[in-house]
């Protein structure tokens, strides 16, 4: 299932696209705390452009960049919190929040854990690689084993419509990001994600189906903006 579990698209895609702008917009406006300025804060320019390939309307990307820069006369702190533990099955997940009130949060989540088991820090993380995760496109057939090669990732997978996952380390994420340009792609989105070492195989298709219920009620929750996964296939 790769390095972050995505929903199927069972949802009415006003949906899916309403709860994708809204993680995008606490992106925007974590990012515009460093500044306004896409050209000189490196962190809201890949926001920017994750939230334009998203077709965010261009009113909603600006107020959410003036309200993160605290140029509305409001603010809103969001802050980042990350759970782990096992989905049915044993299953290793790691879930990364966004949220303003720390204590709503942690409570939803560990009743959303009630069907699996709700692990204390570091339970399930140290089986997973905390790595730089860029997902790039190109539009000129660039071959993307050697953009890894030369931008300095550390390897690269298929991703979503036709785009590739380049990984890289934690410290180079911004270098890779700057270098992929200069071989042909470009930048879609950058993070810092998690990669499973050991995933799950194996599952019968009943106990699959228990597996992705439980995630995808962790995704539909507002807080969560990534679900992790230890989940081959």
């Amino acid at each position: 299932m790769g390095a972050q579990w995505k929903a199927k698209p069972k949802e009415a895609a006003a949906n899916a696209r309403g709860k994708i702008f809204g993680r995008l917009v606490k992106e925007i406006m974590v990012a515009a705390r460093n500044g306004a300025d896409p050209d000189t804060n490196a962190k809201l320019r890949v926001a920017v452009h994750a939230a334009k390939k998203a077709s965010m309307p261009k009113d909603t990307l600006e107020r959410a960049i003036k309200k993160g820069a605290g140029l509305l006369g409001e603010t809103v702190n969001f802050e980042r919190t990350t759970y782990e533990g096992f989905a049915p099955h044993q299953v290793p997940v790691v879930v990364e929040c966004l949220t303003d009130n720390l204590n709503r949060t942690v409570a939803e989540i560990r009743v959303l854990f009630r069907k699996g088991q709700m692990g204390a820090s570091g339970s399930v993380t140290w089986d997973f690689s905390h790595v730089g995760m860029i997902e790039a496109s190109t539009d000129s057939g660039a071959d993307p084993e050697l953009a890894a090669i030369e931008a300095g990732a550390q390897d690269f997978e298929p991703a979503e419509e036709g785009d590739t996952l380049f990984i890289t380390e934690m410290t180079d994420l911004d270098a890779v990001c700057k270098a992929l340009p200069e071989h042909g792609f470009t930048v879609n989105s950058a993070k810092i994600g998690y990669i499973p070492k050991n995933p799950v195989s194996g599952l019968s298709d009943a106990q699959m189906e228990e597996v992705e219920a439980f995630l995808e009620a962790l995704d539909n929750h507002d807080d969560v903006q990534n679900v992790y996964v230890g989940l081959a296939g």
